[in-house]
């Protein structure tokens, strides 16, 4: 338990030191301050210091341009990123609350990871829930973050699925006029040599 006091602090002199730089390099100041508000809650408050592991969503540039241009593609990788970010953050949140109340189920890392997975998936198991009234916030966030996260999938699933059909029409479409141009241009052709035989 000292150990991870320790390594608590820790990371809150990392955070601070961080802030305090940024705030010392950056020009103007006050603009960056008044833009920076979330970080100064992070060093401030321990519960938002896991929101910093939001600025891993600039990766999603990255994985965008990988998967193309496509609006699905996007979507899957939004919904992918997003919804791992969530659980990691609904973890740590939760674990922040809870681990050190009385009657608390919830008070290691695994089991955090656990309840957050079933939450956002809509499952909720019941053998871990949160007693805190802070815990039960982060449970009802993860539980409207859960309802979204598979509005999406099925949505992206609905379009690839007419995608697919819609597709399959258009070449069957394809096919019949190409088989009747075919079959009116071999008429054509054995009306030509008709009217050629009778002309003799």
């Amino acid at each position: 338990m000292i150990a991870l006091d320790v390594a608590l602090l820790v990371l809150w002199v990392v955070f601070a030191v961080d802030y305090v730089a940024r705030l010392a390099l950056a020009k103007p100041r006050a603009r960056w301050f008044w833009r920076n508000i979330p970080l100064l809650l992070m060093v401030v408050l321990p519960f938002f210091r896991p929101l910093y592991l939001l600025r891993l969503m600039t990766l999603l540039a990255v994985l965008r341009k990988a998967t193309g241009s496509a609006f699905r593609g996007t979507v899957t990788v939004y919904v992918t990123v997003s919804a791992l970010v969530i659980i990691l953050i609904g973890a740590l949140g939760v674990l922040d609350a809870e681990q050190n109340a009385d009657g608390a189920l919830i008070t290691t890392f695994p089991d955090a990871l656990w309840w957050a997975l079933g939450t956002i998936t809509t499952v909720g198991y019941g053998d871990l829930y949160p007693v805190t009234g802070t815990g039960r916030i982060i449970a009802s966030g993860l539980m409207i973050a859960g309802i979204a996260l598979v509005g999406s999938v099925t949505a992206t699933l609905a379009s690839w699925f007419v995608e697919r059909i819609k597709d399959v029409d258009e070449q069957a479409k394809a096919e019949r006029a190409a088989k009747e141009a075919a079959a009116g241009g071999a008429s054509s052709v054995g009306d030509g040599g008709e009217g050629g035989e009778q002309a003799r």
